[in-house]
């Protein structure tokens, strides 16, 4: 088992966690129904992509 031979400072801990962050998702407006949607996905709300129809709405 690995057992630190010196203690990390704050800075050399919070440096090496700069990577640990979440990522927001690219969400943008569809222009169909200005819902926020995933950007290059179909609409949930109306079923358009590219303001084409491709998905029948039930």
């Amino acid at each position: 088992m690995a057992v630190p031979q010196h203690r990390a400072s704050k800075t050399r801990k919070r440096l090496r966690r700069t990577h640990f962050k979440l990522s927001v998702p690219g969400m943008v407006e569809c222009p169909q129904c200005h819902e926020m949607k995933l950007s290059h996905r179909v609409c949930l709300h109306c079923g358009t992509y590219k303001r084409r129809q491709v998905v029948e709405q039930a």
